[in-house]
């Protein structure tokens, strides 16, 4: 039986030989051109589709206070959609990674805006609030996994020195989401109703879709999964349309080994850091950014200010965001994303500080802006540049993804330990979470935190196999096909 079995070994590790030195080749070819036409391309076409996703996120405060005034809905059911939301968005993170590597990144974008649209279409015509919370819910599913997906897919493209600039650029034009879906909720939403903001979104993610089909296949995923001539299709193509910045040495087989990953992986020896990092990284951004932005219309009436000055104090407060990701796209390149969460989790912690110590209008809305502005710096360089790099391609939707959900999961049960502790403590209380969220997040990234700044995809995921001190499969070993 061991003599009938040999032979069918010896191809599967020649296979797997060339199948490895075919993934780093294809690594290496798109790392060493210029940004072009082509890399542009992509970013657009992703950028569409995370706009929509975003812009129906913020839609939410608009519509439950045009149904609440109504009479269709109530502070109970409003509740109920928020988290029937963040339900979706969790559950949507988990099967986009799932989906994402195993039946490539083209698919799952686009059967993930398909549904994400028919949903949106759904709630625009919902009988009641049960059914628009239902198809809520079904929008959750899309609005979850488009970021897992968006800023994944993004960085097999762009090469390796421009990478982070691009996930800072993405992440920018998300962000410029908050104030159009405001002013475009404003104008609609009093004149035509409601219902108009998710035809809207619908109309949008459609016209995505149409758009997309463009949008070619990750060639890097397509080499991990052996479709090497597919992969050189694509590469060739954005060969063609770009130059050589770095020719530098080509890669040989010869390079050593190769491990291979499948999910378990995640959780085992091999990537187990990475993950711990994702998920730290994950779960505390979006604690410090549900924790402060969420609340601080709340905040500030409990401080005394009208609910009018409150809104209009926020909307000053928030303007912060889109100097944060621009501040993030400047410096993603420069001090790297490991310091840079580092020291802006620093910077973070004293300027929280220093918020909830004032009460003048003046100091609460300028040191608010500055908030806001490191919550969207961390954003950048944590979300958009960081999560992603950490794994290797063949999990690297799915690492995302346990990250993600993990983040969306605990944002479920924040907004009830912020009201404890504003309770108890006041904004000091919800000064403590928040600083207790940066304060991990610091200590996780000094003790097992790496620099993926400027490092090609191909050699982070050669490096997370011996930094996690166990021995590598050899290159001819084949992936577990497990989930």
């Amino acid at each position: 039986m061991t003599k009938s079995r040999r032979p069918q070994r010896e191809w599967d590790k020649k296979r797997g030989e060339r199948q490895a030195v075919s993934s780093i080749d294809v690594g290496w070819r798109l790392d060493r051109l210029s940004v072009s036409r082509f890399h542009w391309r992509v970013l657009a076409l992703i950028a569409a589709g995370m706009f929509f996703d975003s812009f129906d996120l913020y839609l939410a405060g608009g519509v439950l206070g045009a149904l609440v005034q109504s009479g269709e809905s109530t502070l109970q059911l409003n509740a109920m959609f928020i988290s029937a939301t963040f339900l979706g968005m969790m559950i949507g993170a988990w099967f986009a990674g799932v989906l994402g590597d195993r039946f490539g990144r083209k698919f799952t974008y686009q059967f993930n805006l398909m549904i994400f649209g028919i949903a949106s279409l759904a709630g625009a015509v919902a009988p009641s609030m049960a059914w628009l919370i239902a198809a809520r819910f079904v929008m959750g599913l899309g609005l979850g996994a488009e970021i897992v997906v968006g800023y994944g897919t993004l960085s097999e493209f762009i090469p390796a020195r421009h990478r982070g600039r691009f996930a800072s650029l993405l992440n920018l034009i998300i962000n410029a989401s908050l104030f159009l879906s405001t002013l475009i909720g404003w104008v609609v939403i009093p004149q035509f109703g409601w219902r108009w903001m998710f035809v809207i979104v619908a109309v949008g993610a459609f016209v995505v879709w149409f758009l997309r089909r463009a949008l070619p296949e990750s060639p890097r995923w397509l080499a991990s999964q052996g479709r090497v001539a597919e992969a050189e299709v694509i590469v060739r193509q954005a060969e063609a349309e770009s130059s050589v910045f770095d020719e530098g040495a080509r890669p040989t087989k010869s390079t050593g080994v190769e491990t291979r990953y499948s999910l378990r992986d995640l959780f085992g020896p091999a990537l187990l850091r990475r993950s711990i990092v994702a998920i730290v990284v994950t779960v505390c951004l979006l604690t410090f950014n549900y924790a402060f932005v969420s609340w601080v219309p709340t905040f500030l009436v409990k401080q005394g200010h009208g609910v009018a000055n409150s809104l209009g104090l926020s909307v000053l407060i928030f303007a912060g965001g889109p100097l944060g990701s621009i501040i993030g796209l400047l410096l993603s390149e420069r001090i790297g994303r490991r310091w840079g969460l580092i020291w802006f989790s620093v910077l973070g912690i004293a300027v929280s500080a220093a918020y909830v110590s004032v009460t003048d209008s003046a100091l609460i809305v300028g040191l608010g802006f500055f908030v806001t502005c490191i919550i969207y710096v961390l954003s950048s360089l944590s979300i958009a540049c960081y999560v992603p790099e950490l794994f290797p391609t063949e999990v690297r939707l799915r690492g995302s993804g346990v990250a993600n959900a993990a983040g969306r999961a605990v944002n479920i049960l924040v907004p009830y330990a912020v009201a404890a502790s504003f309770e108890g403590f006041g904004l000091y209380g919800v000064f403590g979470l928040i600083a207790a969220a940066l304060v991990l997040q610091i200590v996780v990234l000094l003790t097992i935190g790496i620099e993926t700044k400027q490092r090609s995809l191909e050699d982070l995921a050669t490096d997370s196999g011996g930094a996690a001190g166990v021995t590598a499969f050899p290159v001819g070993a084949q992936p577990r096909t497990d989930a």
